[in-house]
C-alpha cells in the first residue's frame, strides 16, 4: 500500500533556481529537517549555507556539477566537484556531456563521468549521472546508464528540471532495467505531488528530486491517514 512507504526518505528536497535567496535556502533546509528528507539539493554557491544549517540534524547536502548543461570541459568539472566537497557537499548531481554521447564518443563520456567519481568517492560522497532524458532517444539513455555504471558512479538521474521535459515512469523503469538492482536511480523533473512520487519509487525510483517535497509529504500523510 502506498502509506506504507516512508516517502520522506525518497526525497531530495530542491531548489536550484537561479535565483534563490539565502532566506529561501534556509527555508528549503528547515522544511528538510521538519519532515525528515533524505537531501536538499542547491546550487554550488549555497552549500556551505545548506551545510551550516543542517548540521547534526542528518540531512545530507546534494550540490549540482556542470549544471545544467553538461557541456563544461572534464577538468572544470572536476575542479567544481572538489570545491563542492571541501565546503561539505555530501552528494554530487552531474550532468553528463549530451553531445559527446549523441556523438557517439563514448570513451569521453565514460571518462567525464569517471573523473568526478573518483574525486567524491576519495571523500566517501556519491554521484548521481543526471543523463538528461528529455534529449535522448530510447537507445542513447540506455547506453547512458551504461556508461554511468561502467564508470562506477552511484545513480543515475532523469533530470536537470531545465530541459524539455522531466522524469517519465516509463523511463524510470528503463533506467532501472538497465543498471539493475545494486545501483541507483533518481527520477527528478516534473514530479509535484505524492502520486507521481509514489509512481516513479514503483516504477524502480529510490531517489525523488523535487522542489514540492513538503507538498509531497502532506499528500503521504493524508493517503496514510
Amino acid at each position: 500500500m502506498a502509506h506504507e512507504i516512508d516517502v520522506a526518505k525518497y526525497i531530495d528536497h530542491t531548489n536550484l533556481k537561479p535565483y534563490a535567496t539565502e532566506e529561501d535556502i534556509i527555508k528549503l533546509c528547515d522544511e528538510a529537517k521538519e519532515y525528515g528528507f533524505y537531501a536538499v539539493c542547491v546550487n554550488p554557491y549555497r552549500v556551505k549555507l545548506a551545510k551550516e544549517r543542517l548540521k547534526g540534524s542528518g540531512v545530507k547536502v546534494a550540490t549540482v556539477i556542470g549544471f545544467p548543461l553538461g557541456a563544461t570541459p572534464i577538468e572544470v568539472k572536476v575542479f567544481e566537484a572538489r570545491k563542492a566537497l571541501e565546503d561539505g557537499a555530501d552528494e554530487l548531481d552531474m550532468v553528463i556531456n549530451i553531445g559527446a554521447l549523441k556523438d557517439k564518443n563514448y570513451d569521453y563520456v565514460k571518462k567525464d563521468i569517471e573523473e568526478v567519481v573518483r574525486v567524491a568517492h576519495e571523500r566517501g560522497a556519491i554521484v548521481k549521472v543526471i543523463i538528461e532524458t528529455c534529449y535522448l532517444s530510447e537507445e542513447e539513455k540506455v547506453k547512458a546508464c551504461e556508461l554511468a555504471k561502467e564508470a562506477g558512479a552511484d545513480f543515475v538521474k532523469t533530470s536537470t528540471g531545465f530541459g524539455t521535459g522531466g522524469a517519465t515512469v516509463e523511463d524510470v523503469s528503463l533506467m532501472r532495467k538497465v543498471v539493475g538492482p545494486e545501483m541507483g536511480v533518481k527520477a527528478s523533473g516534473g514530479i509535484r505531488t505524492y502520486e507521481q512520487a509514489f509512481a516513479m519509487i514503483e516504477a524502480g525510483a529510490n531517489r525523488i528530486g523535487t522542489s514540492s517535497g513538503a507538498k509531497i509529504a502532506e499528500g503521504a500523510r493524508s493517503a496514510g491517514s
